[in-house]
């Protein structure tokens, strides 16, 4: 992939191949998985869990339940805590959920050791600020959805979330972001509907978790900015004591 552009202090690629292309020149990369990865972060980060992420293809993650506290992902139609952000509302502070996802936390676990965030819909102004608090040069991804083939299905809901966060960013973006904010700004009125409609909105609520969409549909609900510490897990962090290095507009 080219060299990306020095003019644009805010950037958005999606995927793993995004990441990578974006991890080299930006301060601070925001990850973004609607549906449902970053929305379940976020969720138990703001009741004060600590979430680590695992590769979906590390299927053996039952070594993990040994450790005090830690919780262990179950199935999504399982009774106990999930990738279903809905099985996490009543998730205990102090816990340590380790969460496996095709998407959101295969990024998380390939992302280079700088600030990393993970944003949603629910968090977008917040991630946006402490974004700028954290650098100058800022890579938003989208995470996106996979083909039976293991190809990228670049997701709808990825693409209006980086949008919402991207659109509280007032610096030079590049047209790939510009057209994130344009594609947020157009669903902005009507996100459940979209949510609803959009191919993993059908999906999930096929399977019985319209709650899941619904949640995830929310905007601006959360000051909650999960970033990945130096141990690789989420924990919630506000970045108050970090200089402010973009400004942060308001959605127009």
């Amino acid at each position: 992939m080219s060299s990306r552009r020095d003019s644009s202090n805010v950037d958005c690629e999606r995927g793993t191949q995004g990441l990578d292309a974006l991890a080299s020149s930006c301060d601070v990369l925001i990850i973004v998985d609607v549906l449902s990865f970053s929305t379940a972060v976020e969720i138990a980060n703001s009741r004060g869990a600590r979430v680590l992420p695992l590769r979906w293809a590390d299927g053996d993650v039952g070594a993990w339940s040994a450790a005090g506290e830690t919780i262990v992902a179950g199935p999504r139609r399982g009774e106990g805590p999930s990738l279903s952000p809905t099985s996490l509302l009543a998730i205990g502070a102090g816990t340590r959920l380790v969460l496996p996802s095709p998407n959101g936390a295969e990024l998380s676990t390939r992302a280079p050791g700088k600030p990393v965030l993970t944003g949603c819909l629910r968090n977008a102004s917040a991630v946006a600020e402490a974004a700028a608090r954290l650098g100058n040069r800022i890579g938003v991804v989208p995470a996106g959805e996979r083909w039976s083939d293991g190809s990228l299905r670049p997701a709808f809901e990825d693409w209006v979330g980086a949008g919402a966060i991207l659109s509280h960013l007032e610096a030079e973006r590049s047209p790939e972001a510009e057209a994130a904010v344009d594609a947020f700004r157009g669903a902005r009125s009507a996100l459940g509907h979209w949510l609803r409609q959009c191919v993993s909105g059908r999906e999930l609520i096929g399977r019985g978790f319209e709650q899941d969409v619904a949640l995830a549909a929310q905007l601006d609900v959360s000051a909650c900015v999960p970033r990945l510490s130096a141990e690789r897990e989420y924990v919630a962090w506000r970045p108050e004591d970090e200089r402010q290095a973009v400004p942060v507009a308001s959605a127009r």
